[in-house]
């Protein structure tokens, strides 16, 4: 329960503070079952970073812990702020930072490039949320570039995964049947006829991404493709003493051929971002008017702040490869579709989304749950990385509208996932001036080129 109890068709409580509206568990909103379970078991995926931060950024594992609690504070913030989605990463992303890490030697020097980055990507969000700016930048790319972008961003996350030395080679089984069970779950047109037919489906469904998550763990180490875990008892002890040692403040500042370097991969980084807000909008307007007793408010501008001010902090305590995003899809369309069900399914959007990153930032302090899920890391991040791909690659195709844009869009996406960001939008760029752009007086042509031919019968 809550101390401060919402109105039929209100705002949930909150306290105003400047741009932000500050809301607490107990005080604003209930505490709610579903995400404290969700919470306990989908925390691995924020550990999934680990595996990247030691093999980039040269940590060792207890100070790419104390980096992952860091991110866990950023994660909360959001909610705390008035901001009623659920963050995650910039996830699309990823493929396209390791690639820009790739030019730099682990250790002092990605640190420093990786805090470039991160601090151009706080710009982008700090300069467009302050002036209103971020819808209007983003269209200004055209339809073939945007599409181009989310494919590119798709087939490098899929080929890190699938291609030779990565992680399907090593663990075949399970990856595979993780993903098949999560892609079932989250995407398949049967199972949703399922979920509206049995109870038992839509239980499922109300989880997200756990079942193929555990199935995947559960079968690496029945066929041994993962060492079973060794439970420890206690609490978990992130190396924050020696975090220091692997911080700016110690490894130095970036440089400006590190910045320069960065740019393409922080526009690409934003309006991957900026499709997520768009998502998450999407997602709340779908409920929204299914849900009278509460009124949902989504400020863009908010949004852009709040993710500013996640990776400032990040830039300065903790560069992640993963950067800091508006939303994790997955878990937000499962907490959208169980929040449809009413006030006594979830009693406000906020309660929702707030319990699951508070119940996941306390479980990175839980040893028993730490050293369970240690072993299978790896598949967490597999998984999360090709569910990715497949909804990058899905949404992107949605973008275009003829074949000229698909193929401005595919060959500018295979050029930016084998080449890099900057590659990539050089070469997008030159094929939609060469191949797509027309003036504006050809428009109406573009219009007829988009109807489908219709066939006279004589």
């Amino acid at each position: 329960m809550s101390v401060i109890k919402r109105s039929h068709g209100k705002e949930q409580p909150y306290w105003p503070a400047g741009p932000f509206k500050v809301r607490l568990p107990f005080i604003h909103y209930r505490w709610e079952l579903a995400e404290t379970i969700q919470g306990m078991i989908m925390f691995v995926v924020s550990m999934a970073m680990i595996p990247l931060l030691e093999k980039y950024l040269g940590l060792p594992y207890d100070v790419a812990l104390a980096y992952v609690v860091v991110c866990g504070i950023g994660f909360m913030l959001p909610n705390l702020l008035g901001v009623p989605m659920v963050p995650g990463w910039i996830t699309p992303a990823i493929p396209v930072v390791l690639l820009f890490l790739g030019n730099f030697e682990p250790g002092p020097e990605s640190i420093r490039a990786l805090m470039g980055l991160q601090l151009i990507v706080t710009a982008i969000f700090f300069i467009l949320g302050i002036t209103r700016l971020g819808s209007k930048l983003v269209e200004l790319f055209p339809d073939s570039i945007k599409a181009g972008i989310l494919i590119g961003a798709g087939i490098a996350a899929i080929t890190g995964e699938i291609s030779e030395g990565g992680r399907l080679a090593n663990t075949p089984v399970s990856l595979i049947i993780g993903f098949i069970v999560t892609a079932y779950v989250l995407f398949s047109l049967n199972f949703r006829d399922y979920v509206n037919k049995h109870k038992w489906a839509k239980v499922i469904a109300g989880y997200g991404m756990v079942p193929g998550t555990l199935v995947a763990m559960a079968v690496g180490w029945t066929v041994s493709e993962y060492p079973l875990p060794a439970v420890e008892f206690g609490f978990s002890a992130p190396a924050f003493g020696d975090m220091i040692n692997y911080l700016p403040f110690t490894v130095g500042l970036p440089s400006l051929e590190m910045l320069w370097l960065a740019v393409p991969t922080a526009l690409i980084a934003y309006v991957i971002a900026f499709g997520d807000i768009i998502v998450g909008k999407s997602l709340l307007d779908r409920v929204d008017h299914l849900r009278p007793d509460e009124h949902i408010e989504v400020n863009v501008d908010r949004v852009h702040l709040v993710t500013a001010l996640r990776n400032l902090i990040h830039s300065f305590f903790a560069p992640y490869p993963g950067l800091a995003g508006p939303l994790f899809t997955g878990a937000m369309a499962t907490i959208a579709e169980r929040y449809r069900h009413g006030r006594k399914a979830m009693d406000s959007i906020y309660s929702g989304a707030g319990i699951f990153w508070i119940v996941g930032f306390m479980a990175l302090f839980a040893l028993p749950l730490i050293t369970l899920f240690k072993p299978v890391l790896p598949i967490a991040l597999s998984i999360t990385l090709l569910i990715t791909g497949y909804l990058c690659i899905s949404v992107g195709v949605e973008q275009v509208r003829n074949a000229t844009q698909m193929g401005v869009a595919g060959t500018m996406g295979v050029v930016l996932a084998v080449y890099g960001a900057g590659f990539g939008l050089l070469a997008g760029i030159v094929l939609y001036l060469l191949i797509e752009w027309r003036s504006k007086r050809h428009s109406a042509d573009d219009a007829i080129e988009e109807e489908p031919i219709e066939v006279v019968e004589n």
